[in-house]
């Protein structure tokens, strides 16, 4: 199973798997963030707190999948 970089999903994606998560029932209502410039930036910070483990049971991420040696310079 291929896991999803977190930083692939979408504010209500992101608002669905947090609100449904224990803890996090701190949310404000999707409407008050979901078009804000701020809003995605800040569900995905939550992600950060979610141990590696439970993402990957969520079938998510969180790197985008990409290691140092995957980077390669414009100049060479």
């Amino acid at each position: 199973m291929s896991l999803r970089p977190v930083v692939e999903l979408g504010v209500a994606e992101a608002y669905a798997i947090l609100s449904v998560r224990p803890g996090d029932d701190d949310l404000p209502p999707l409407d008050a963030i979901e078009n804000e410039d701020w809003g995605r930036d800040w569900l995905l910070s939550r992600f950060e707190a979610i141990p590696a483990d439970e993402l990957a049971a969520l079938g998510l991420r969180w790197d985008d999948g990409r290691g140092e040696d995957d980077w390669t310079s414009p100049h060479s």
